[in-house]
């Protein structure tokens, strides 16, 4: 394998506010897509054998604007279950616990559906992503594979990728619309690059949404 290439989805309404968001299924804002768009040349040097993405709606979309061929959709890169913090903002929830942090405490329980994650929990279903990429790689060669997903899971991964802890994933801040890219140096995993976005004025001009789709 090349490198494995994370990318987090571009803006939605709640990721703008900061509101924790896992299975709420929200769109991509109009600044979300132009995001999502402006990947694309930050990826048209890479030779993508394979495309993993989240199942929801604003990371898939994410892979759609960025050219990303054929992406599979991968349950495990779904983002951390916030619990009874979903759509809650940390500054909300610090007015009630105001010691209260994601990467050691976990979440509040949340209706029998999303009973919430703790660090460990998401941990080991980013372990479980990290063993599929690594049966893939075999099949990779020397080309990169991709993954499409959230910004709390994808540092949980990192912080994996690396040996380190779950909770270590705090180290690790992540923008929307941004590429990141973990690899190896002298055997051992690194970090080659981190939260790259491309400016707001280079971004590609939007193509219309009747031939974006034609």
């Amino acid at each position: 394998m090349g490198e494995l290439i994370l990318i987090r989805h571009g803006e939605t309404e709640w990721s703008r506010n900061g509101q924790h968001t896992s299975h709420t299924d929200l769109p991509l804002t109009p600044l979300g897509e132009r995001q999502a768009r402006a990947l694309a040349p930050l990826l048209a040097d890479r030779d993508i054998a394979l495309t993993l993405v989240s199942p929801s709606v604003r990371a898939r979309r994410t892979a759609e604007l960025a050219g990303l061929a054929a992406p599979r959709i991968t349950p495990e890169l779904r983002e951390w279950d916030y619990g009874g913090y979903e759509g809650i903002t940390t500054h909300d929830i610090h007015i009630v616990r105001p010691d209260w942090n994601l990467w050691t405490d976990g979440v509040t329980p949340g209706p029998e559906a999303h009973p919430g994650e703790t660090p460990a929990e998401v941990g080991e279903r980013a372990d479980r992503v990290l063993a599929e990429v690594r049966e893939a790689a075999g099949r990779a060669g020397a080309e990169d594979i991709a993954l499409v997903a959230h910004s709390h899971f994808l540092r949980v991964l990192t912080a994996r990728y690396l040996g380190l802890p779950p909770a270590e994933g705090t180290l690790f801040q992540l923008a929307t619309g941004a590429v990141s890219r973990l690899g190896t140096e002298h055997g051992q995993p690194v970090i080659t690059a981190w939260n790259v976005t491309l400016p707001e004025s280079l971004f590609p001009t939007a193509v219309p949404e009747t031939l974006e789709h034609a």
